[in-house]
């Protein structure tokens, strides 16, 4: 099942968290590093769609 949008903004903000918590160790920061860079292409995805969609709608 796909996560939305909102979903993954919020999984974005908990992994910045983590990573600027002392206690996460270099591994941990680069895991999330990579699994928040992973999260951002798949919003600037969604994002790009829904611009193609409204841009549609704006021309019918």
């Amino acid at each position: 099942m796909k996560r939305s949008y909102e979903d993954m903004v919020k999984e974005l903000r908990e992994i910045v968290r983590k990573i600027e918590d002392n206690g996460t160790t270099l591994d941990e920061s680069i895991d999330l590093c990579e699994r928040g860079y992973r999260l951002i292409k798949e919003c600037e995805e969604i994002l790009d769609r829904a611009e193609l969609k409204i841009n549609e709608l704006a021309v019918e």
